[in-house]
């Protein structure tokens, strides 16, 4: 759905783009902090948990939002007891049908995403923005984000990156995920008191950009440290979160640390290129007496995913049960796309580290089949 209004929640000096790079957790923060301000209330909440236990913020935003023939009160803060405060509060969602997602207790635990989704729910029930002066239209489809960008999410939370990644963009803007990643592939690369942390970051705005700034120029020079290709690639691109070029740079993060993984395989720990592992991959299926090979990555035969089968049934032999998976002449692409999901599931099955999807081994994105091949060489060395 497009919600127009949504050009109020822009800060000074800000345009449309910087906010599509916003998680939708965060613009969600804006809209709420948005209609407390509207409502003449001092209250302003940073997160969906701790700030909004005590129900207050949400008896404000309720009555602030609401239809004014909605009958909706706010009688909620003259209850003591923050159970009864809950209920009563959510009495009045009732009454806007935005009743939703949360019990009383989830309010007053702070339950983090259930708390997320009855504003979500709220702000598209009765978003309450004014028009824009201009024609402007921001579609909130834009949030979503792509099946590439939660693979790489999904992959650097796997490791226990702190904060959790909930939206690329905008949490690596200060560096400080980037340098956990960075440490993960070569232990010892970050040189920590470099770093300003969260902790360490000026109050002052101005000042805190620079820190930001200072930040993100480091990460740069260690990913040429690294050897990864950073042409055109600033300190200042990353703090912007320029999608392009951010994503070029978690690319070479995810395969550095894929490959970082396989160098664990030479005993004087040099990393394993591309050609050792197709090698590896076509003499592992030969002597499996599988008669499928791959040249490269880019091989067509990837896209049925019968070498990554023949390759897990020779790993572990018996593991495969050969009447989930479809073979023949013409195979459709609901077919291929079948034996990609077969694939990913027995890969992990066998303990092999993946992190591909399924769609991108049926449709052959060379990047992340070379992962795939990767994580099964891994899986059969441990």
């Amino acid at each position: 759905s497009s919600v127009p209004g949504l050009v109020n929640l822009l800060r000074e000096g800000e345009e449309l783009a910087d906010l599509m790079k916003l998680s939708p957790e965060q613009i969600l923060l804006r809209w709420v902090n948005h209609q407390l301000e509207k409502a003449g209330s001092s209250r302003r909440i940073r997160n969906f948990h701790e700030d909004i236990k005590d129900s207050e913020v949400y008896t404000e935003l309720i009555a602030q939002i609401a239809p004014k023939d909605a009958g909706v009160n706010k009688l909620a803060l003259e209850k003591k007891e923050l159970l009864e405060r809950a209920e009563t509060m959510l009495d009045q969602a009732e009454k806007i049908k935005s009743r939703a997602f949360v019990t009383p207790k989830d309010v007053v635990r702070g339950q983090e995403r259930l708390n997320l989704a009855f504003v979500a729910n709220l702000f598209n029930n009765h978003p309450s923005l004014d028009p824009p002066k201009e024609n402007i239209v921001i579609e909130m489809d834009n949030i979503e984000e792509s099946r590439e960008e939660k693979m790489f999410r999904n992959w650097m939370n796997s490791l226990g990156v702190s904060p959790r990644v909930h939206y690329l963009y905008s949490d690596l803007y200060d560096g400080l995920i980037i340098f956990q990643l960075m440490d993960f592939i070569r232990p010892g690369i970050v040189i920590w008191k470099k770093v300003k942390t969260a902790e360490q970051q000026s109050k002052m705005a101005a000042k805190r950009l620079q820190e930001v700034l200072g930040n993100c120029n480091y990460a740069v020079e260690l990913g040429k440290k690294l050897n990864f290709v950073l042409v055109g690639i600033a300190g200042s691109d990353i703090m912007a979160g320029n999608k392009t070029l951010t994503l070029a740079l978690i690319w070479q993060l995810m395969r550095a640390y894929t490959l970082s993984l396989l160098s664990q395989l030479n005993a004087d720990g040099t990393p394993i290129v591309e050609s050792e592992i197709i090698s590896w991959a076509n003499n592992k299926l030969l002597e499996g007496g599988k008669e499928v090979s791959i040249k490269h990555f880019q091989d067509k035969t990837n896209k049925t995913s019968l070498p990554i089968i023949h390759l897990i049934d020779v790993i572990k032999p018996g593991v495969i049960d050969y009447s989930f998976v479809k073979q023949g002449e013409s195979m459709s692409k609901e077919d291929c796309l079948s034996n990609a999901k077969y694939a990913v599931t027995m890969a992990r099955k066998i303990g092999a580290p993946v992190y591909a999807l399924p769609e991108d081994i049926s449709e052959v994105k060379h990047k992340m089949v070379m992962t795939v091949y990767a994580s099964l060489m891994l899986a059969d060395n441990k």
